[in-house]
């Protein structure tokens, strides 16, 4: 599996995506801009890789804290334009809070403007080459995904991992078409020709087919029992938030979960446990899974941010 020389993947762990750097004569364009927490690094790390060339444009996949929390560290760095998917430029212009799941999930994100849209269905050029920006709604009902048919490239943002996509957000808040959204997204995906899929998470890869076979898999497991999506949907926003926090005292997860109206949400709605309940389901769930630890009163994650 070879990228062309001017595409360059910039590989993060949790918190941040994935950042995809395309290489244009003197300048470049980057997709994807981490998490705020992980700004001044997101900084470093590109301005180590542009090696003197000028960041003329970021672009964004979606509209979650880990794809967007960089934007605005970025712009102030390099002056470079921001350009958002079309669906979430009200989001964005308001900075409304609520829709970018930022209160509601307890996560982070500095505010920035925006320079120009990306419609959906719309071509546009990267590194030299031509992309199609092909609507992707189902994580992020608004999402948009970027494939080039040239060299059968993928970025797949959320929409698509080597072992599965990002949680479904819409099926929490009581959106009956998410699920309907995911799975024809993920038709639309398998109908494309594709040699290297570039995710939001995780490393490149080539197994498209047997990607598709997993997600295809775990989309089914959604839809025979939903309450599997807010199961999923609290064990990896709790550890994302963890990370953010870097340890929570166990005493303190009960009242904690709480006061997280997504994770509260998601109980009453979904899972019907009493708080107590709650919290010893989900401490047992990532113990088991080996993704916390418990020292001394505190739950760490057992990943490093």
């Amino acid at each position: 599996m070879k990228l062309p020389d001017s595409i360059l993947v910039i590989e993060r762990g949790w918190l941040s995506s994935n950042n995809v750097l395309f290489f244009e004569g003197e300048s470049a364009t980057l997709v994807d801009a981490g998490y705020v927490g992980h700004a001044p690094q997101t900084v470093e790390l590109v301005k180590s890789v542009l090696a003197g060339r000028r960041l003329s444009r970021l672009i964004n996949t979606h509209s979650h804290s880990d794809h967007i929390g960089g934007n605005a560290a970025l712009q102030a760095a390099f002056g470079c334009k921001i350009v958002i998917p079309a669906g979430i430029e009200r989001m964005i212009t308001e900075w409304d809070t609520d829709a970018l799941l930022l209160d509601g999930a307890k996560q982070r994100g500095d505010r920035f403007a925006h320079d120009a849209v990306i419609e959906a269905d719309s071509e546009f050029e990267m590194g030299g080459l031509t992309w199609q920006a092909l609507p992707a709604p189902g994580h992020d009902m608004e999402a948009l995904i970027y494939y080039c048919a040239e060299k059968r490239i993928l970025i797949s943002g959320d929409a698509l991992w080597q072992d599965g996509f990002g949680i479904i957000f819409g099926e929490l808040m009581g959106k009956k078409d998410a699920l309907p959204a995911t799975r024809a997204t993920l038709e639309m995906i398998g109908r494309l020709g594709v040699d290297i899929v570039i995710p939001g998470h995780g490393a490149a890869f080539d197994d498209f087919d047997a990607a598709m076979d997993r997600g295809m898999q775990r989309l089914a497991s959604f839809e025979t029992d939903s309450t599997r999506v807010g199961r999923n949907a609290v064990r990896a926003c709790f550890i994302f938030n963890l990370l953010d926090l870097q340890r929570l005292r166990e005493d303190e997860l009960a009242a904690y979960l709480k006061s997280v109206r997504l994770f509260d949400s998601v109980n009453q709605s979904m899972l019907g446990f009493s708080d107590a309940g709650f919290a010893e389901w989900l401490l047992d769930e990532l113990l088991r899974s080996r993704s916390i630890e418990l020292r001394d009163g505190w739950i760490l994650p057992t990943m490093a941010p």
